[in-house]
C-alpha cells in the first residue's frame, strides 16, 4: 500500500505495520492516508477475522511528525483539518470492524500512538514500552479519540492527569491503569501477539462482532436498552452455524471448531 505502512493478510489475520522506523513511526501525511485505507480494507475483508496494529523498528508510534508540522507552519491549519479527518476515518473503521483489533506495542507510544492503542480492542505491550500523552508539551490538545477513549479506559481524573502533565509511564503502570491487557518480554511480543491473533481468528467471529458492538454502544444506552440489545444479539446468534457447533461441542465434551458463519 505504501512504504510508510505495510499491510499483510495471512491465516485470517490482517497485520498493519507502521514503517517509518527512522523517525520512530511518527505519523506523516503519507502514513495517515495509508492507515485509513488499510483499516477500511481490513474492516471490509470477510476473510480477515482479526486485525493487528504494530510498528517496525524501535517504536510503535511516537505521535505525529513534529518536523512536518514545523515545515508546514503557514498552512498547518488546513493540513491538520485534512489529516485529522483521515485519521478519524481510520479509527472509526477499527471501532466498527466486526472483528477484534489487537495493538502490539513496544518502544515509544506517544501522542496519537496512545490514541491508536486505545482504539484497539485488546493491547499487548513489551516490558520496555514507554507511554506519554505528549500533546501539552507542544501546546496542543489531544486528538485521535484520546479524550473519548481514555476516560472510559482509565477514568476521567487519571485521563486528565496523563493529558495535562504528559509524564512518561512504563508498561507495568499502563497495565495497572487499565490501558493495556498484558505485558510480555520484548523478545516474546511478536510470538504472543501471533498466538492471540490466531486464537481470535479461529473463534466465533459473529459472536465477537456482536460482543464488540454491544460494548461499544454501552456507554450511550440505558440499562433497559442494553438488555434489549443483548437479547436481540443473543437470539440472532442462536441462528449461526458457530452457535450450533459450540453447543454440540460442549454437550459432547469436544473442542469447538468455528468457521465464522
Amino acid at each position: 500500500m505504501s512504504e510508510a505502512l505495510i499491510y499483510a493478510a495471512d491465516g485470517g489475520v490482517a497485520t498493519i505495520s507502521f514503517n517509518r522506523p527512522q523517525v520512530m513511526n511518527a505519523l506523516d501525511a503519507e502514513m495517515i492516508h495509508a492507515l485509513r485505507a488499510a483499516c477500511e480494507r481490513a474492516r471490509d475483508d470477510a476473510a480477515v477475522r482479526a486485525i493487528v496494529l504494530r510498528g517496525n523498528g524501535p517504536a510503535f508510534v511516537a505521535g505525529g511528525d513534529i518536523a512536518m508540522f514545523h515545515a508546514n507552519r503557514e498552512n498547518l491549519s488546513s493540513m491538520a483539518t485534512e489529516l485529522s479527518a483521515e485519521l478519524h476515518h481510520a479509527i472509526l473503521a477499527l471501532r466498527a470492524a466486526p472483528k477484534p483489533v489487537i495493538a502490539a506495542v513496544h518502544g515509544a507510544v506517544a501522542g496519537a500512538g496512545v490514541s491508536l492503542l486505545a482504539a484497539a480492542d485488546l493491547a499487548i505491550a513489551a516490558d520496555d514500552t514507554k507511554f506519554t500523552l505528549a500533546y501539552s508539551r507542544i501546546g496542543a490538545s489531544p486528538d485521535g479519540g484520546a479524550t473519548w477513549f481514555l476516560p472510559r479506559l482509565v477514568g476521567a481524573r487519571r485521563a486528565l492527569e496523563l493529558m495535562l502533565l504528559a509524564d512518561a509511564f512504563d508498561a507495568q503502570t499502563a497495565l495497572r491503569f487499565g490501558l493495556i491487557n498484558r505485558v510480555v518480554g520484548s523478545a516474546e511480543l511478536a510470538a504472543e501477539t501471533a498466538r492471540l491473533a490466531a486464537r481470535l481468528a479461529s473463534g466465533p467471529t459473529l459472536a465477537y462482532a456482536a460482543t464488540k458492538a454491544l460494548v461499544n454502544q454501552s456507554f450511550e444506552t440505558s440499562l433497559a436498552e442494553q438488555l434489549d440489545a443483548e437479547a436481540a444479539a443473543f437470539v440472532q446468534g442462536t441462528r449461526t452455524a458457530d452457535f450450533g457447533a459450540g453447543v454440540a461441542a460442549f454437550v459432547n465434551k469436544l473442542k469447538p471448531e468455528f468457521n465464522g458463519s
